[in-house]
C-alpha cells in the first residue's frame, strides 16, 4: 500500500506529532510526507518527498499573528498550482494534518482524504469553545483543509474520535526534575518584548526559546536561547513551570511532564482561543496577554503549587492501526 501522509509546517507541533505517526504508518506500507509551510523549527528524522510552500501564519512580535505578512507570503497562483501539480491519485491513502495542498487537491480532484489533526478536534461541537466567536477565524479553521472523514486529538477525549496528544518518545523518556527555572516558550513576542515583562520578576530564572535571536545571550535573570528542539524540551522537563502560546503540542507535553502551566492564546489566532477555552475548563490559567494588567495574574501563578493532572496513554499505533484498518 502507498501512503501519503501530509503535514503542516507552520509550527513545531504538527511535525513532532509526525515524528510517532509516521513509523507506525510504515507498517502498512510505503510511506511519502509531505510537508508545506515556513514557520517550523523542528528537522524530521525521515525523508520527506514533497516540501511545499503552502498556506502559513507568519508570527508577528507583540503577541499575535502579522495578517499582512502572512496575505503577502501566500501568493493564490502558487497555491493552486501546487494543488494541481500534487500527483494524489498516486496513493492509495491520504493522511492529512491540517495541510491544505494535499486537503485541497483531493477535495477538487474528489479523492477521499483522511483528516488527522488537532484542529479537527478544536472545532468538533463537543469540545469547549471561547465565549466570543472569531467568525473569520472559525471560517478559516473550517476550510483551511477540508477532509473526508475526520479524526483529532485533544487535551482530553471529548468523543469516539477525538485522542489525547501523542506525546512523543523524546518527551516521554525525559528525566523530570524541578531545578527551579520556569520555560519560557511565545513566538508571537520578540525577544524585546519578552525582556521587558520577564525582567520584573527579577527573583525568577528565567530561560525563554526565542524565534527570533540565533545567537544565545543572558540579560539579569533572563536567558535568551534560539530554538533548539533537545534543549527545550530538557529544559522543559528540568523546569518549575511553562509559560507558552496555547498551541497544542507543547502545552499537552508540559501536562505530561506534570509542569504548572500558564499560557496565553496568540492574537488572530482562533485555534489558540479554542485550546485556552479547553485548558481553562481543565484548571489551567489563562491570560490575554504580558501586558501589566496581568502581572498579578503571573504572579499568582508563580506562587501557586496546583498542577492539573492527565493521563496520556502511549496509544499512538492503536489509533493509526483502527484508522487505516477502517478505510482499506
Amino acid at each position: 500500500m502507498k501512503i501519503l501522509y501530509a503535514v503542516q509546517g507552520t509550527g513545531n507541533g504538527h511535525l513532532s506529532r509526525a515524528m510517532d505517526i509516521v513509523p507506525c504508518l510504515r507498517n502498512f506500507g510505503e510511506v511519502d510526507v509531505l510537508v508545506s509551510g515556513t514557520q517550523a523549527d523542528l528537522v524530521l528524522p525521515f525523508e520527506v518527498k514533497y516540501r511545499l510552500h503552502g498556506l502559513s501564519f507568519i508570527f508577528g512580535k507583540s503577541g499575535g499573528v502579522d495578517l499582512w505578512k502572512t496575505f503577502m507570503s501566500s501568493t493564490v497562483r502558487k497555491f493552486t498550482q501546487e494543488i494541481k501539480s500534487l500527483p494524489i491519485e498516486q496513493y492509495d491513502l491520504v493522511i492529512n494534518d491540517f495541510e491544505p495542498i494535499s486537503a485541497w487537491s483531493a477535495h477538487m480532484k474528489e479523492y477521499p482524504c483522511i483528516g488527522l489533526s488537532h484542529q479537527i478536534a478544536a472545532l468538533d461541537p463537543s469540545s469547549p469553545k471561547p465565549d466570543d466567536t472569531d467568525m473569520l477565524g472559525k471560517f478559516i479553521m473550517k476550510n483551511y483543509a477540508p477532509s473526508t472523514y475526520a479524526y483529532g486529538f485533544h487535551f482530553k477525549s471529548y468523543n469516539k474520535n477525538i485522542f489525547t496528544p501523542v506525546i512523543r518518545n523524546s518527551v516521554r523518556e525525559l528525566d523530570v526534575q524541578d531545578k527551579g527555572h520556569y520555560t519560557v516558550y511565545l513566538p508571537a513576542y520578540d525577544d524585546a518584548h519578552l525582556l521587558k515583562h520577564l525582567m520584573k520578576f527579577s527573583d525568577i530564572n528565567w530561560q525563554v526559546f526565542s524565534k527570533h535571536n540565533s545567537r544565545a545571550f543572558d540579560m539579569k535573570n533572563v536567558s535568551i536561547r534560539p530554538i533548539n528542539n533537545d534543549a527545550f524540551i530538557t529544559s522543559m522537563a528540568s523546569s518549575s513551570g511553562v509559560l507558552c502560546g496555547a498551541g497544542f503540542e507543547t502545552p499537552a507535553e508540559a501536562l505530561y511532564l506534570q509542569k504548572k502551566l500558564l499560557v496565553i492564546p496568540m492574537k488572530n489566532q482562533y485555534e489558540q482561543h479554542l485550546n485556552a477555552a479547553a485548558l481553562e475548563e481543565m484548571g489551567v490559567p489563562v491570560i490575554s496577554s504580558l501586558k501589566q494588567k496581568n502581572m498579578l495574574s503571573i504572579e499568582a501563578w508563580l506562587n501557586s503549587k496546583s498542577r492539573v493532572v492527565v493521563d496520556y496513554k502511549n496509544n499512538t499505533q492503536e489509533i493509526i492501526t483502527n484508522i487505516v484498518t477502517k478505510h482499506t
